[in-house]
């Protein structure tokens, strides 16, 4: 019994001696293809990243396309450079001339054909579209002022309404760009790029003067031939857009950080022409300074790459990091769905993107608001104006006959037609007030303090956006201190025709114009819906073509009426009026009209912040 037993035993044990060795070598096998898994998995990751850094590289590239056509496209700009010789060639009267430049703001009112041809064309022949009606409009009215050609004053104001449209046009090509590959962007990306518009009278000053400083009427050639050329050169970006798919909350952020840095670059850019595009330099400095300005205008091309390559090569080297250390599959499962859920949402909690979601959210907190708002009503004129019909909640959708019904709407009307229309009026006057105060070889130095300031005012249009996490502010509430300079400067410009107090109010009023023109989309699509905004914001900038036509006549009749009174010459059978009373009596009543808007915008603020607290609670709530 007991050898036996010892042979079971050492049986057994021979037996599990003998089992040892395949049980490790069958665990070093599944670690082994666990490891190469992970391994197959992580590439497949990489590969994927690589991939999705490919689209949103070419993304950017986008971007940086639109700011090159914002930024050689702002053509109206520099109308007051070759006003004062337009008139002097037709022999037209200040009234006449007005009506021009009217018609260059007209073109606005057919801003709706852009949209309706996108329906049945691809976006970069609307693109070439615009070129070609600017070339067009431009190229003869250049070969007019050149006089190798005469055409009839209403052959003229086609060609300048003509020129209008090609400038509404590609804006509508920009921001559809911006909409499309920036869905959780929109505002920041906007902002950017509208505010590049503003740089296009110092470009075009550089440009004139690389050329031929002695003569304004290159600037009409330029005008025709620039935005034709940098179409030309934004085409491949455009034809090569990728499908973007929803991004990650860290792609949102890494995002948010790539604006940060191009804003800054953007002040740089700014900075630059306001020091060196508003004087005139001999041809072989202009070139050099010129050359500075388009080297700041594609440098943009490289702060994407640069984020991206160092987003890559951190990654990639903390997952290989991961790998030799423990085998840990980076992409949890559980991380995976949660990321899809919100990304799900994310179109609905991206603060003034896709609203509908968000804006409407919790129809019971929505009424609770509306008998809130009641209920804070206080008697008297005031108290009826901010409590009658108030906007329970941001975002609702407004057809175009509901929209003309809000008293929302109207008060925002007046507030744009008195602030930013008006700083736009200014502008196309700037040739003649320049005149009229014996400073006719200062007015390329005027035109791009203008068109500098207004391109400082678009971008602080999105700080907003950059500080609403520490400050929130209703939008609306910064539309109001926008408006603040615009009365400001005015008061000034009729209180002294001095150089320095010209200089500080034509900055003023670009600046506050500026902010006006590039938060318009963002307050329109915030209070009137954002599937609306497209009908909404052509409804609203119908009062530019309309401040032009007014706000144009007054000035002219002002004008007319003292070059009897006051020291007048004459200059091509055209007359001139000399002397301050030329534009201050226009100065006082744009003063007026300018504190009529700030009124409005003031009443808008009241109406509307109860709405956009509402909104922003309900955003923090969602997304913490």
């Amino acid at each position: 019994m007991r050898p036996r037993r010892d042979h079971s035993v050492s049986s057994s044990t021979s037996s599990s001696s003998s089992y040892k060795p395949f049980s490790i070598s069958r665990d070093n096998k599944q670690s082994s293809s666990s490891q190469q898994k992970a391994v197959r998995r992580v590439s497949y990751y990489k590969l994927a990243v690589l991939v999705f850094m490919a689209g949103q590289s070419r993304k950017w590239m986008i971007l940086v396309a639109t700011i090159w056509i914002q930024a050689f496209t702002g053509t109206n700009f520099d109308f007051s450079s070759y006003s004062s010789v337009l008139k002097s060639v037709l022999g037209i009267s200040q009234v006449q001339l007005n009506y021009l430049a009217t018609a260059s703001d007209l073109g606005k009112v057919f801003g709706w054909s852009s949209g309706l041809a996108l329906m049945y064309f691809p976006l970069w022949v609307v693109l070439f579209i615009a070129a070609f009606m600017g070339f067009v409009g431009y190229g003869l009215q250049w070969l007019v002022i050149r006089q190798i050609i005469v055409l009839p004053y209403f052959v003229m104001f086609l060609l300048c309404l003509l020129a209008g449209c090609s400038i509404c046009w590609f804006n509508t090509v920009c921001f559809v760009l911006c909409i499309r590959n920036f869905p959780a962007n929109q505002p920041l990306a906007i902002s950017l790029t509208v505010s590049f518009n503003g740089v296009s009278a110092a470009l075009y000053n550089l440009a004139a003067d690389a050329i031929d400083s002695s003569s304004t009427t290159i600037y009409l050639i330029l005008n025709a031939v620039i935005p034709l050329i940098t179409s030309v050169a934004a085409l491949i970006p455009i034809l090569r857009q990728p499908s973007l798919d929803p991004l990650p909350p860290d792609g949102v952020r890494r995002d948010s950080v790539n604006f940060l840095f191009m804003n800054i670059l953007a002040v740089l850019t700014g900075i630059y022409l306001l020091l060196f595009g508003s004087s005139s330099f001999d041809t072989a400095t202009a070139r050099v300074f010129l050359a500075g300005a388009i080297f700041l205008l594609i440098f943009p091309l490289c702060i994407p790459g640069i984020v991206y390559a160092r987003d890559w090569f951190r990654r990639a080297v903390h997952s290989n990091i991961r790998i030799g250390g423990s085998g840990f599959i980076l992409v949890d499962v559980d991380d995976l769905e949660l990321h899809k859920e919100l990304l799900t949402r994310e179109p609905s909690i991206n603060g003034n993107g896709s609203l509908s979601h968000l804006l409407v959210y919790n129809g019971a907190s929505a009424q609770s608001l509306s008998f809130r708002n009641k209920s804070m009503e206080c008697t008297g004129c005031c108290g009826t104006i901010v409590g009658k019909d108030q906007l329970a909640m941001l975002g609702e959708e407004h057809s175009a006959r509901l929209l003309v019904r809000r008293l929302d709407f109207w008060l925002y009307y007046i507030a744009y037609f008195c602030g930013g229309t008006i700083g736009l009026v200014y502008s196309n006057n700037l040739g003649q007030i320049a005149q009229s105060l014996g400073q006719s070889s200062n007015t390329t130095t005027l035109v791009t303090l203008y068109s500098s300031f207004s391109f400082f005012g678009r971008l602080l249009s999105a700080v907003p956006d950059y500080i609403r996490a520490k400050f929130y502010f209703a939008r609306t509430g910064w539309l109001t201190i926008a408006l603040l300079p615009t009365p400001v400067a005015f008061i000034l410009l009729a209180a002294s025709s001095g150089t320095m107090a010209l200089h500080a109010g034509t900055a003023l009023i670009g600046l506050s114009s500026g902010f006006i023109f590039a938060a318009a989309v963002s307050i329109t699509s915030e209070l009137f819906g954002p599937n609306s905004v497209g009908v909404n914001h052509n409804i609203l900038i119908t009062n530019i073509p309309l401040g032009s036509l007014v706000y144009g006549f007054l000035a002219a009749i002002v004008y007319d009426a003292n070059v009897s009174t006051g020291l007048s010459i004459l200059a091509s059978d055209t007359i001139v009026c000399m002397g301050r009373n030329c534009y201050f009596l226009t100065f006082v009543w744009w003063a007026c009209i300018s504190v009529l808007g700030l009124a409005s915008s003031v009443l808008l603020f009241f109406r509307t912040r109860h709405a956009y607290d509402h909104f922003e609670h309900n955003r923090s709530t969602q997304l913490y």
